[in-house]
């Protein structure tokens, strides 16, 4: 162990600044294999107690985020650079742009976006009550990462944006006969497994950027197409409104609340919220989304032994 540290580990001593420092990227004899360096066929450096230059590193590889050499499908995944975090948090609360929006911009995926905001908003916070950060821990842990940067005019996408989530009612098998001569399409595949389940244009977190692929092969002019987008974000957003204040307008009928003694309630030191339920909200079969603890789910019959698994009427 003494042997590797004085010899080939001595490189790790002192990690390369605003770099990843995994073994992957050194060769046998602890020389940065991207380094313009590293084939002069040179001896280990003396321990100096400096890192290598940056300006004789190249660009990090693929080859150079894997933490794991006898494990090469596994690589470090790059994480938002602190520019970028605070680049989505003013464009969401100081620009008052949507989630999906931002997420169409900088090539973020949706769920992160809000997370960003969420985790912004909570420093924010802690910073305006004077509770102290861990900026420094918070810094050393991220100039050791594959970080993506705030890049402009054109951003670097972070992830893929428009993956298909993969819906609950399509985790069963199912036998559906059709005719030879039908035009089965995504929207009927969809109806098979669910009578409202819509198809894969629609499901997916972005269907906007279809559209707006679609005008822009119909030839329309830039400023039409970008007319249109924000109409078609404005018109999402009213709708988005009326349902959350229709919600809002169920949960006070249907919700009693008894507030806490400290807003002048008799809930002791908690909130209190009652509702009625009844257990004829399940359904015949137990599965309607009203009845109590659907959200556990039941299992499917279709991988049960000896039931009829294969339609037997056309």
């Amino acid at each position: 162990m003494f042997r590797w540290l004085d010899g080939p580990g001595a490189a790790f001593r002192h990690p390369l600044p605003n770099s990843t420092n995994y073994l992957g990227a050194y060769n046998r004899e602890g020389q940065l294999l991207r380094s313009s360096r590293s084939g002069d066929g040179a001896k280990v450096p003396e321990d100096t107690g400096e890192a290598p230059p940056e300006a004789e590193r190249q660009p990090e590889r693929q080859q150079d985020l894997r933490p794991f050499p006898m494990n090469p499908h596994f690589q470090s995944q790059a994480v938002l650079d602190e520019p970028l975090r605070e680049e989505i948090y003013n464009r969401v609360h100081k620009l008052g742009k949507s989630v999906r929006t931002v997420s169409a911009e900088l090539g973020v995926e949706m769920n992160r976006v809000g997370a960003v905001v969420r985790l912004k908003t909570i420093e924010k916070e802690w910073a305006r009550k004077g509770k102290p950060l861990a900026r420094p821990y918070a810094e050393a842990v991220l100039s050791m990462l594959p970080r993506t940067p705030l890049t402009t005019p054109i951003p670097t996408p972070h992830e893929s944006i428009n993956d298909l989530p993969a819906h609950p009612a399509t985790m069963q098998q199912i036998f559906l006969p059709t005719s030879e001569s039908r035009r089965f399409t995504r929207a009927d595949a969809g109806k098979a497994f669910d009578a409202t389940l819509l198809p894969a244009d629609e499901r997916i977190p972005h269907p906007e950027l279809i559209e707006l692929e679609r005008e822009r092969n119909a030839g329309l002019p830039r400023e039409e197409r970008i007319a249109r987008q924000r109409t078609r974000e404005a018109d999402e957003e009213a709708a988005l409104a009326a349902r959350q204040a229709k919600r809002r307008a169920v949960e006070e009928k249907t919700i009693t609340t008894v507030k806490p003694a400290a807003e002048g309630g008799a809930g002791g030191r908690w909130a209190w919220r009652f509702q009625d339920v009844s257990v004829q909200d399940a359904g015949r079969d137990g599965r309607d989304g009203r009845g109590v603890g659907w959200r556990y789910g039941v299992p499917h019959g279709d991988r049960k032994r000896g039931a009829v698994k294969i339609p037997t009427r056309v």
